[in-house]
């Protein structure tokens, strides 16, 4: 291959990508690196240090998917109770979430870390292992701004409310 060829490295490009994205697909614009974050690419890193036909990668190629197939999930979950609250246009963007991204008001940090805990202590719209993103805290401030946040909550009680026993979230809505 010529080095003047701007499609030699293609595909290899779009493998980096897919390893890269830490969310869910490729080129995702809401990609912010957070703690969470860094583990799933640090299982990544290692995951691609095995031999693929070992034990070891199966197990770490499974527990990488599991995370993300348990983020997609949780951001269904918000995106369904956003569009039940009339938000049906701007839920993508609401859980979009950059680098970029400011808490609009640093009055309301405190008040969406508590609605942000109140969400994870009091419904299951989490699963029970997981461990509270700073992704979700933008997103509460954002529903703070729109005077939406209390209806926000009322509606994830409703759809996913806390089972006695533990049950998980994932076992999806509740008729």
């Amino acid at each position: 291959l010529s080095n003047n060829n701007p499609y030699a490295s293609f595909g290899a490009t779009l493998a980096r990508d897919e390893e890269q994205n830490l969310w869910s697909t490729p080129h995702d614009v809401t990609h912010t690196e957070a703690d969470d974050d860094r583990v799933l690419y640090n299982m990544i890193v290692v995951r691609n240090q095995l031999d693929k036909d070992s034990e070891e990668w199966q197990k770490l190629n499974y527990d990488i998917y599991t995370l993300r197939q348990t983020r997609k999930e949780v951001r269904s979950r918000w995106k369904h109770i956003l569009e039940d609250l009339g938000f049906q246009k701007e839920a993508d963007s609401l859980l979009s979430v950059t680098k970029l991204s400011i808490i609009s008001d640093s009055q309301n940090m405190s008040k969406a870390r508590d609605i942000l805990l109140k969400l994870s202590e009091e419904t299951n719209i989490f699963p029970t292992s997981w461990e509270l993103s700073e992704r979700y805290l933008f997103v509460v401030d954002r529903l703070i701004a729109l005077d939406a946040a209390d209806e926000f909550f009322q509606m994830a009680s409703a759809v996913y409310p806390k089972r006695p026993g533990g049950d998980r979230a994932d076992e999806g809505p509740r008729p």
